[in-house]
């Protein structure tokens, strides 16, 4: 993977971390339906353990040298 793809992979996991503070706040705050609040907050979880991983990957992947 080269240096270019790790920059994308690490503002995707950022966004999706950023997607996920929104999505858990709108579904705490906002929304009083019940499946919408599980269906609001599965995704939210889901887009924390993407953002996660991502940035496990890249910290543990280290730099590249070119």
């Amino acid at each position: 993977m080269s240096s270019l793809d790790k920059m994308w992979l690490s503002f995707y996991a950022i966004g999706a971390m950023f997607v996920c503070i929104l999505l858990v706040t709108i579904s705490r705050n906002k929304i009083k339906n019940k499946l919408l609040k599980f269906i609001f907050s599965a995704t939210a979880f889901l887009l924390l353990l993407f953002g996660f991983f991502s940035m496990v990957y890249l910290v543990f992947n280290g730099p590249t040298g070119g």
